[in-house]
């Protein structure tokens, strides 16, 4: 996959009267501009008189207060003129709909440890409010410049007549205004948003961005628990600017008939991505996505996901540890059915993608016969990859391994432990002019074209419960346990293994593990 570089889209704000948190230089210390007593006394004022506002398409009037169901506004006006301030709450009433744009304004804070939110939710029901750009902006909800906000419970669309450059459903957006803390954003049903289909201009679900040299980046950004059907190109997705965002973490969502990449991290140090469901992407993208993947980013974990159904053998994997990354982490994740394969690890030749990690995941039936299970495309290195349970289906037959230049760029240095790699259809590797590749305690089983040369290579049937018979969700692997009380050779010990496997049995550091994902 390739770097596309964004122009930065013109947009305006309205001026916002009270100064940003950031502008007293008040962080850990509090700064010198004021007493750290004036400033713990002002936002503790402010959090007192914090005010719930209320939204009711159904029975409001926006010459109201806001201030009461009674006296609700009814369009998104009022809140967007509104300025809130910390401790502030914006309710729309359950289950009615808005249309246009919501771009909310004011910060929350953070105070005697603790952040002071701004939040939106709903009332009066369990029926998500809607808010439908309907194509006619670019984003339905904009959170720009903006920080300590927590949104909850809403139905976002953004369908319009023909797809647009850069739409979205949620936009949170830093345009250099330095560190933009704590935003969360759970439980948002996200669907229907049309945005252009090539990467250069993707549109996305919802779409988090920092740009600017202001030292712009996220800090704290949540999105759990969200819904996002049927969006293009992709579903959540980051793009970085010149300082990459900490404490990203993207949790518990089900995302379903994505266009392009299903969730991408794009310039984050130390980011989670976990628990996370992906039925079918690349859905009617014509360029390279992946299911889930980190792009320009460091220490990144990926575990506990389940990847399905990505369309196409241009890139078309499950997983993907792409370039300008180190350490990425690719864990106890579930990859089945994906035209392109189960794992992708890359780099141009010019760049680098190093340190890598697959260890402990299931792969069931990854791959068209014209594409791979695990594809190394271009000078990868330091890739370690062990006690993964690999199923390949009794109609497959395609490279197990294939290795590619990208500008003339080679892996090298990749190690394969304790997996197992079971062959109920027929396997072949492709190893290019890749440099050190080397194998030690896995079982290659079934029909190999050829078995990679391992000193304690087992070719026995390994004692899996059903292999193979794997569907939706992580209930549905018990057949890749191990039989009760089998007799099969144990694997070699890996440092710093994580403690556990597949299933949550614990791994001890100071005995041989076993073979595959299960031990």
């Amino acid at each position: 996959m390739t770097k596309s570089e964004r122009n930065p889209k013109s947009s305006t704000e309205a001026p916002i009267k009270r100064r940003r948190f950031s502008d007293f230089g008040l962080r850990a210390s509090f700064g010198s501009r004021i007493s750290s007593f004036g400033f713990l006394f002002f936002w503790s004022f402010s959090a007192a008189f914090a005010t719930d506002y209320y939204i009711n398409s159904e029975s409001g009037d926006d010459s109201n207060s806001g201030a009461s169901p009674g006296s609700a506004w009814k369009s998104l006006a009022p809140a967007n003129a509104h300025v809130f301030q910390p401790g502030d709450r914006l309710w729309f009433k359950s289950g009615t709909r808005y249309t246009g744009q919501l771009a909310p304004r004011g910060s929350g804070c953070f105070t005697n440890g603790r952040p002071v939110v701004i939040q939106i939710g709903k009332y009066g029901g369990r029926a998500l409010p809607r808010i439908d750009g309907e194509g006619l902006v670019p984003d339905t909800l904009l959170l720009r410049n903006v920080e300590f906000w927590d949104v909850e419970d809403l139905e976002i669309s953004n369908l319009g007549t023909n797809r647009a450059p850069w739409r979205t459903g949620v936009r949170v957006e830093d345009d250099r205004f330095g560190v933009m803390r704590h935003i969360h954003l759970q439980r948002l049903f996200v669907h229907d948003v049309n945005g252009d289909l090539r990467k250069s201009q993707e549109g996305c679900g919802i779409f988090f961005e920092s740009r600017g040299r202001n030292n712009s980046h996220f800090d704290d950004l949540l999105i759990q628990d969200c819904h996002v059907v049927r969006t293009d190109r992709n579903g959540i997705c980051q793009r970085g600017g010149y300082s990459r965002s900490r404490h990203v973490v993207i949790r518990g969502n089900l995302l379903e008939d994505i266009g392009g990449d299903g969730i991408k991290l794009w310039g984050s140090d130390g980011g989670l991505i976990e628990h996370n469901v992906v039925r079918g992407g690349r859905e009617r993208c014509r360029d390279a996505a992946a299911g889930i993947w980190p792009f320009d980013c460091d220490d990144t974990v990926i575990q506990f996901n389940e990847v399905s159904g990505m369309k196409g053998t241009n890139d078309g994997e499950g997983f993907d540890s792409d370039y300008l990354c180190r350490r990425s982490l690719f864990q106890y994740n579930y990859s089945h059915d994906n035209d392109g394969g189960f794992m992708l690890i890359c780099a141009p030749k010019e760049s680098y993608c190093a340190g890598t990690v697959i260890r402990y995941n299931i792969s069931q039936k990854d791959g068209l016969r014209t594409a791979r299970v695990f594809h190394f495309g271009g000078s990868s290195s330091n890739t370690l990859v062990y006690n993964n349970t690999i199923y390949v289906g009794t109609n497959q037959d395609l490279p197990l391994m294939h290795f590619s230049e990208w500008n003339d760029g080679w892996a090298q240095d990749v190690k394969f432990y304790n997996n197992i790699f079971y062959a109920a259809g027929r396997v072949t590797y492709d190893w290019g002019k890749s440099r050190d590749v080397g194998f030690d305690r896995n079982v290659f089983f079934g029909q190999h074209a050829e078995i990679p040369p391992d000193a304690n290579a087992v070719t026995n049937c390994p004692p899996l419960l059903l292999p193979g018979s794997g569907g939706e969700g992580f209930a549905s692997l018990r057949g890749y346990r191990l039989k009760p009380d089998s007799d099969f050779p144990r694997g070699r010990i890996i440092p710093d293994n994580g403690s556990r496997d597949f299933f949550g049995r614990r791994v001890p550091p100071n005995r041989p593990p076993g073979i595959g994902a299960a031990d």
